[in-house]
């Protein structure tokens, strides 16, 4: 059971709860990009999209992700996985997540500033990432395969 005692089960959920929100908003921001991108800079509609990528950046990615990261480091130090090399490889994608998700911050401001440095179609196709790490994660907690 570890340090977390009975509150290993609830300390588990909270933080696949979490996941799911976390995963959610990656998957929800590179698309309001691509709308935001189809708007006229400046217009009421750009301050529309503005608004919104930072209330979703503000009030459910960034607070999903640090729960994220607490809980499961949580989770890992209660099961000793720090020793263990499923858990290496989940903790490099898992960073690669993260990092995703302070470039997509990053490109939020530069919209907001009126930049637009990608194509609607790369946005697209970087709206495909989450899932691939998603899959992977899954696949190392779950199966454990080393």
């Amino acid at each position: 059971m570890g340090f977390l005692g009975a509150a290993w089960l609830w300390v588990k959920a909270a933080h696949i709860i979490f996941v799911i929100f976390w995963m959610a908003g990656l998957f929800m921001l590179p698309r309001f990009f691509v709308y935001h991108q189809e708007s006229v800079a400046g217009s009421s509609e750009d301050a529309r999209w503005i608004e919104r990528e930072t209330r979703l950046i503000r009030i459910i990615l960034n607070p999903s992700m640090i729960i994220v990261w607490l809980l499961g480091l949580a989770l890992a130090l209660n099961i000793g996985a720090f020793s263990q090399g499923w858990f290496h490889a989940k903790l490099l994608f898992v960073l690669a997540l993260s990092g995703y998700h302070g470039w997509m911050s990053g490109y939020a401001k530069k919209l907001a500033r009126g930049e637009q440095p990608l194509a609607d179609r790369k946005l697209r196709m970087l709206n495909e990432v989450p899932g691939a790490a998603a899959a992977v994660i899954v696949i190392l907690a779950v199966v454990r395969p080393f």
